[in-house]
């Protein structure tokens, strides 16, 4: 599959997968009936930014920095923190109805789910999770093809040995229980490792090969909850408000009263998500102008309004955006 391409849900093969990674623990206890949604949070490098857009979305959890079950200002919701690594396998084998977890490790342990949606954002950066082949600066391996027969360690074995199979490539894959940058080139030839900016590989001297896939989060769920009425509703309604939340990432509300005279002008150097509302004031001859920009252009805009006789300009937060 081509890094950073989409998929409405994922198809699982019917034979076990050697490259899965380790059954989690099932000792869960057996799923509530109706009106409760038993969802997983990742726990780890992605919970922060989890509940943060959670909370943007209108979902407040509750949750200590060792705690496993946290609590919410939703009753219907039963919230379960877990390594994002296994959400997909839990989610697949019935234990909980959804989750929020990386294309990443739904893709590497090849969990039949279905994709509710994508959600654009990452622990560190707005940018999404990249899985690269990663070998030392002063490596002589310049191409995949190259690893015939060498050594790679990695946490992603199944994600690993699906690249290298498309590629026609064989070699000794390794799984990697952590600090994978420092196996090269002593214990292995290459590493297959995660990164989003790459600024972490250059700083231990090391260069990427090749793109093996892109990830962002999505929102998954197990078919049988999907097709619970009361289970699919309450899902598609949480994606719709998450997506609002990050819609609204980056942008600001902008109000101003302006001279009418001026409109024209300030009409053209006004970007917006629609165009701008504009109402006519008591006074005669000015307008209210209301509208969404980027956070980052106003340091720009605002100086060149206030030159077109612009006057009690107001930036204002936004939470969501529906489109």
């Amino acid at each position: 599959m081509p890094p950073g391409t989409r998929r409405p849900h994922i198809c699982v093969a019917s034979a076990p997968f050697a490259g899965k990674t380790p059954a989690p623990n099932r000792n869960l206890p057996v799923a509530e009936p109706a009106n409760t949604l038993r969802i997983a949070l990742p726990k780890g490098s992605l919970q922060e930014p989890t509940l943060h857009l959670l909370a943007k979305a209108g979902f407040h959890v509750y949750s200590s920095s060792r705690g496993l079950r946290p609590s919410s200002d939703d009753e219907e919701l039963d919230i379960f923190m877990i390594r994002a690594q296994e959400i997909g396998s839990y989610i697949d084998d019935g234990f909980l109805d959804c989750g929020i977890t990386g294309y990443d490790w739904v893709y590497e342990n090849r969990a039949d789910l279905e994709d509710l949606a994508e959600l654009p954002y990452s622990r560190a950066t707005v940018r999404p999770t990249r899985w690269v082949l990663v070998v030392p600066e002063d490596s002589p391996i310049r191409k995949v093809e190259d690893l015939e027969g060498k050594r790679i360690a990695t946490e992603a074995v199944g994600i690993t040995k699906r690249y290298l199979e498309s590629k026609g490539v064989t070699a000794d894959i390794e799984f990697s229980w952590g600090a994978t940058e420092v196996k090269v080139p002593d214990l292995v030839d290459a590493i297959v490792d995660v990164t989003e900016t790459g600024s972490s590989l250059r700083a231990n001297k090391l260069r990427i090969v090749d793109e093996l896939l892109v990830s962002f989060p999505h929102f998954f769920a197990s078919k049988e909850a999907f097709a619970d009425p009361w289970k699919r509703q309450k899902m598609e309604r949480m994606v719709l408000m998450i997506q609002a939340a990050l819609a609204a990432r980056d942008k600001v509300g902008l109000k101003l009263n302006l001279p009418e005279k001026s409109l024209p002008k300030v009409l053209e150097r006004l970007p917006s998500l629609r165009r701008p509302t504009v109402s006519s004031l008591a006074e005669a001859g000015w307008v209210a102008v209301e509208t969404i920009i980027d956070e980052s252009a106003v340091r720009h805009l605002v100086p060149d309004l206030k030159e077109l006789g612009a006057e009690g300009i107001i930036e204002y937060p936004l939470n969501k955006i529906v489109s």
